[in-house]
């Protein structure tokens, strides 16, 4: 994975997801991309042109001074790091640049992304400029490519010891065949399954097994899930395990059904504390 898009804010939770992507590139000289979403202002119903005017320049200006701040900070990061800003990310060492672009930011941000390997976005960042709950679920179902969950905080290690979700799904599979050069890297990988969850289809020693014959040192652990939610129990076997990478499916039940019943995806995206990468 060497070109990484980074949607990002004047906060801190950015900056650590900033390092994050550092850990990621480095290693294979990429390219990291800074999004800033000009958003287009909401439609107000007023009864003179005048005052609909005045609002929208207001809303425009409010929107180029938070793309000015989130601008300083993404290059203050770079300048911590020794990344060279480099649109075409062709300097032959790990590079970065700034974009930004005007939108929705679901619409834009999902749209983008297709151009990256993967996209990065820290949980809870944008508060209260942005939905990122939505910015995130708009890249995972727009982009088609994968996306990457930050915890927001700073992360020693990651990619060393990896946990697989493993419940046969489709997406699931997407996310490991997506996964794959971040599972070349890795140290440990344990595919774990809990029981009484997932489709019908290949056991998790069988996907120990497939990416054993690939050169990963990969191991099979099926859970019993002890009255845990099978969210609650793949999160308790990343902690036990120390694992700092995480692979998951995502929404491999409907987003409405999660929405009303619960779901491993949605426990996940709240609560897990090691980053999480998810496919659709």
């Amino acid at each position: 994975m060497k070109t990484l898009l980074l949607p990002f804010y004047d906060d801190d939770i950015s900056q650590h997801s900033f390092d994050l992507c550092t850990k990621i590139t480095g290693p294979v000289n990429g390219y990291l991309e800074g999004l800033f979403v000009l958003r287009l202002p909401p439609i107000v119903d007023a009864d003179g042109d005048g005052l609909v005017h005045s609002h929208f320049a207001q809303f425009d200006e409010e929107c180029r001074r938070e793309a000015a701040r989130s601008h300083t900070r993404f290059e203050a990061c770079a300048a911590a790091h020794r990344l060279a800003i480099d649109p075409a990310g062709a300097v032959g060492a790990p590079s970065c640049a700034w974009h930004e672009i005007s939108g929705t930011e679901g619409q834009a941000a999902g749209s983008h992304a297709r151009l990256f390997d993967l996209t990065v976005i820290g949980r809870e960042f944008g508060r209260p400029w942005l939905d990122w709950h939505g910015l995130m679920e708009s890249a995972l179902f727009e982009s088609g490519r994968p996306v990457l969950l930050a915890p927001g905080t700073h992360c020693a290690t990651f990619g060393e010891r990896v946990v697989i979700a493993w419940n046969a799904s489709t997406e699931t599979a997407r996310t490991v065949a997506l996964a794959m050069p971040l599972l070349a890297r890795a140290k440990a990988v344990t595919v774990v399954s809990v029981d009484g969850w997932g489709s019908p289809g290949p056991a998790g020693e069988e996907l120990a097994d497939y990416l054993k014959r690939a050169g990963i040192p990969a191991t099979a652990r099926a859970v019993a899930p002890g009255g845990r939610t099978p969210g609650a129990t793949i999160l308790d076997e990343c902690t036990q395990g120390g694992a700092d990478l995480l692979l998951k499916g995502a929404y491999t039940q409907s987003r409405l059904r999660q929405l009303i019943f619960g779901g491993a995806t949605r426990h996940i995206l709240a609560e897990a504390q090691i980053p999480v990468l998810f496919a659709h």
